[in-house]
């Protein structure tokens, strides 16, 4: 309160309408600025203030702001905030002599709430207790029947409802093994109680359904200690609306950071940026809270390279984060090579560019490694580029040869074609989704030699493609997200009419597999078994003449449809900075928003506008002044994970990290059945059999998830660079940068010296010029070794166990 100042308060909503028995509502007290409005920094005022009402025998509001119908008519709640008074008008109607209670508006949210239908519970494979319920009350025909008829109809007493298993049990009155869920004469045991009384009536086939939920406020900012009331209003299939903040299930997305309780009251207790997720009836939203570190900060030396810092920068002073400082020329020239092409720079390219005075030559080195330049003399690494990106590519796509190898080589050279032209993104992927032809001479085709039928299709290129997880959606509504059976079997229906035949063309065993579109071909709901039509998610059903695909990549790679575009920016800033502003990458929903959602619509347009164009995405990022930030943390930073303030480390690729060892140690790795030379970054195939990749994570390409490809260092990985004969042997051979360097003379016939060959193994390794303190170690080392080859090969492998060499900085 502000002294003797009156308190200005708004209050939500400013009038409320109850309709039916037990109906309820949630009124939120704001206080308000001088002019009258609230936004972002307004203080919740709802559990200070008072209310009362005018006529108990309509309505009653409790001590926090909560609405219980009790009776038709009008009538007024007055809720005072110190000397401040406001009346909100309260109107009831559809109170019946017996209560009305419908199952999927009332009952199914009350065993949501109570964790009844959870997977821990009587939703468990096998139900608990003999009672067995659908998940998050999926299939709620299937859940009245086991309360009222399973066990010879044993749980409810239509005489005594009272008296029901159904209520004695969660009310703990007769043991229960799942505690207390229910307090006895609560308005929850009141409702239940009620639909007993009623006859326990089924689910209404005619009844509207949720077709989204809205929470109020969106979105907070203060200071740990805040708390804020939340209200829920559902909207529904017919346009009508309704407060279900009683009836709504409140998960925090960080416990650390808030906690929520079952009434919706959120209180902060750490700083950061975190959500609540609210559901309610297979619907989902968040509230979002930002509780700065500190408060009114102003980001010294920083200076904007393009939108994206500049975006970032309104977040860092949101948060009251300060960024790190650039990265110097050594860290940023290993970085950009590893990150655009998969590969350490040679110490050539190490020596000129920190040479190089050019105030744009980060710029510049950028256009080069992703050929933008315009020059061919500059434009050198294109097949680096098409190389590194067709493994990224191949991975996710799942181009192995264990189907035929045939196949496998045809999708890796379309995709090395693709790349190394710089073809749109949305050509790629209208290519792959409407693939059809022989899978030895068409690459894509061999997409749908993987997803052979239109469920995994379905789950593939919605992962893929628009960053969506559809695989709960197949069985029941998606937990999290608004997503259901008829969304993902209208998405199905896009590859119904998709089959493979064989082909005799390369021998009757060739293993040749063509892909065609049939004339007919249809997918069903698996409950009503109503035909679907193909439908793209959110969006009206969509069809084509000849191919069904035609129409859903047209939708999918439209510059109005942001899924298709935030998908692959999420995708690529996690690539390159560590961390998509969504995490994980194919988890994009609305309960998992992104981290900085103006930076990701920013990027998501610009990419667009682009044509789609990924090397233009790629320069974009790289340009930016948050992509070149220093790796290391500061002070007023060092809390963040998610929001850029310094450059995220990564650990090299099983694939890259091999080719560095060779480059590093002037080494080539010798592939089965491919020639001397071949690089791991362009192996084709998944099924190589390398030990060294394998320990270091090269997945098998069972999987379209990211997750397969795993970051998490293991000891194996320890044992095999610390003790391994691999990098043992490079280190020793004949012919390797170790044995070359102690064979060279300098120009008056001497061998190189000490320090000239330190400082190579530095530059070829790490990028950088050794320091004074490290050339005297390595000194000290020279002496102390049994032979200058042994002193080289030790600290080579130094080197290249240290945490400089095994990740991007």
């Amino acid at each position: 309160m502000a002294g003797d100042q009156p308190t200005a308060f708004i209050v939500s909503p400013g009038e409320v309408k109850l309709s039916g028995n037990l109906a309820r509502a949630q009124l939120v007290v704001t206080r308000a600025d001088a002019a009258g409005q609230i936004g972002e920094r307004s203080e919740d005022l709802t559990y200070g203030a008072a209310f009362q009402s005018s006529d108990l025998n309509v309505v009653v509001i409790d001590s926090r702001g909560q609405l219980l119908a009790k009776g038709n008519g009008a009538a007024k709640v007055t809720v005072t905030v110190g000397d401040v008074t406001k009346d909100v008008a309260v109107t009831v109607e559809k109170i019946e002599p017996v209560a009305k209670v419908g199952y999927v508006e009332q009952v199914s949210p009350i065993l949501n709430k109570s964790g009844c239908s959870m997977g821990a519970c009587h939703a468990a494979q096998y139900g608990q207790g003999g009672f067995k319920l659908s998940v998050f009350s999926s299939e709620v025909d299937q859940d009245r029947e086991a309360i009222v008829r399973d066990r010879a109809q044993r749980r409810l007493s239509f005489v005594e409802p009272g008296e029901s298993l159904f209520l004695k049990k969660p009310t703990m009155q007769v043991p229960h093994g799942g505690g207390k869920r229910l307090a006895a004469n609560s308005v929850d045991y009141e409702v239940l109680k009620a639909w007993i009384s009623s006859g326990a009536p089924g689910p209404d086939a005619k009844a509207p359904e949720v077709t989204k939920v809205s929470v109020f406020p969106a979105k907070r900012l203060g200071g740990v200690g805040l708390k804020q009331q939340l209200r829920v209003d559902a909207t529904y299939s017919d346009g009508t609306t309704r407060d279900v903040t009683a009836w709504a299930k409140y998960d925090s997305m960080d416990d650390g950071m808030l906690t929520v309780n079952a009434d919706g009251l959120v209180t902060v207790t750490g700083q950061g940026q975190a959500s609540v997720m609210v559901r309610f009836e297979g619907q989902a939203e968040i509230s979002l809270y930002v509780i700065p570190y500190r408060e009114g900060i102003e980001l010294t030396g920083w200076t904007n390279n393009n939108f994206m810092d500049e975006l970032a920068s309104v977040k860092f002073k949101e948060l009251g984060i300060d960024p790190s400082p650039l990265c110097d020329d050594a860290t940023f020239i290993r970085r950009a090579f590893l990150d655009a092409i998969g590969q350490v720079p040679t110490v050539e390219e190490t020596t000129a560019f920190i040479a190089d005075t050019d105030p744009a030559k980060r710029t510049k080195l950028i256009d080069r490694l992703l050929g933008l330049t315009g020059d061919p003399q500059l434009d050198i690494y294109n097949d680096a580029y098409s190389a590194w990106w067709t493994l990224k590519w191949s991975d996710l796509l799942r181009n192995t040869s264990g189907r035929a190898e045939q196949g496998m080589w045809a999708m890796h050279n379309w995709l090395r074609t693709a790349f190394r032209e710089n073809w749109g993104y949305d050509r790629i992927v209208r290519e792959l989704v409407t693939a059809k032809g022989s899978v030895f001479s068409n690459g894509p085709a061999n997409y749908y030699g993987v997803n052979n039928n239109p469920t995994e299709a379905t789950e593939a290129t919605v992962q893929l493609f628009l960053g969506v997880r559809m695989e709960c959606a197949k069985c029941h509504h998606h937990p999290f997200e608004k997503y259901g059976q008829g969304d993902y079997y209208g998405f199905a229906a896009f590859f119904a009419r998709v089959s493979n035949k064989g082909s005799e063309e390369f021998g009757a065993f060739g293993g040749e597999s063509v892909v065609i579109v049939r004339n007919t071909g249809e997918v069903s709901h698996p409950k009503t078994g109503k035909v679907l039509k193909p439908t793209p998610l959110e969006a009206e059903s969509v069809d084509h003449p000849l191919d069904r695909r035609i129409a859903l990549a047209d939708w999918m790679t439209s510059k109005q449809n942001g899924m298709f575009a935030r998908s692959i920016v999420n995708r690529y800033m996690a690539y390159l900075l560590g961390r998509g502003l969504v995490d994980p990458v194919d988890d994009m929903r609305s309960t998992n928003p992104p981290t900085n959602p103006p930076l990701m619509d920013a990027l998501a347009k610009h990419f667009a506008e682009s044509g789609f164009n990924l090397k233009q995405l790629m320069r974009t990022i790289m340009t930016s002044r948050l992509y070149q930030l220093d790796s290391q943390p500061i002070a007023t930073n060092a809390s963040d994970r998610r929001f850029y303030a310094y450059y995220r480390v990564k650990r090299l690729s099983a694939e890259s990290l091999l080719d560095a060892i060779d480059r590093v140690a002037g080494t080539q790795t010798k592939f089965k059945n491919l020639p001397l030379g071949t690089k791991a970054i362009e192996l084709p195939d998944a099924q190589y059999p390398d030990y060294f990749l394998n320990v270091f994570a090269k997945p098998k390409r069972a999987s379209v998830c990211e997750c397969e490809r795993s970051p998490d260092e293991n000891l194996a990985q320890a044992l095999h660079t610390l003790n391994g004969d691999v990098l043992a042997e490079k280190l020793g051979n004949a012919t390797g940068r170790i044995a070359t360097l102690l064979a060279a003379k300098s120009a008056d016939g001497k061998s190189k010296p000490h320090e000239e060959i330190v400082r190579e193994l530095y530059l070829a390794a790490l990028c950088r010029q050794p320091s004074d303190a490290e050339l005297a170690a390595s000194q000290k080392f020279l002496e102390q070794a049994g032979s200058p080859k042994e002193c080289y090969e030790d600290l080579l492998w130094a080197l290249i166990n240290s945490k400089q060499f095994l990740f991007v900085r």
